[in-house]
């Protein structure tokens, strides 16, 4: 089981879970109901997005955990639309706006949401 750091936040998962190039899904539980995180990994550093394409409002996965992840981009299943794995930014397709980032730390080789 993962621990809560010290420095407070919580774990997700260890950095070793989320495959180099590529991503995993996290569901987040909250009062209001929780929602879904995309992890998306390149090398020692690990990025967070909300899992929602903007442009619709569907999961960006196209089966559930399961992500279109080629050349440092995430593209969305439903309409294409790709984004920058680093910055969230959208590179192609209908959406006018970049993923929803969360932010993260790696301690001791556990991702934590802060």
């Amino acid at each position: 089981m993962l621990e809560v750091s010290a420095e407070g936040g919580r774990a997700l998962c260890r950095l070793d879970d989320v495959p180099d190039g590529g991503a995993i899904a996290v569901d987040i539980d909250s009062s209001t109901g929780g929602f879904n995180l995309i992890l998306l990994r390149r090398g020692e550093r690990i990025f967070a997005y909300h899992n929602e394409c903007p442009h619709a409002g569907r999961r960006l996965d196209w089966s559930p955990g399961k992500f279109l992840v080629k050349d440092a981009s995430v593209i969305c299943a439903a309409h294409g639309a790709t984004f920058d794995v680093t910055s969230g930014a959208v590179i192609a397709g209908p959406c006018r706006n970049g993923l929803v980032p969360m932010p993260l730390r790696v301690v001791d080789g556990v991702v934590v949401l802060q």
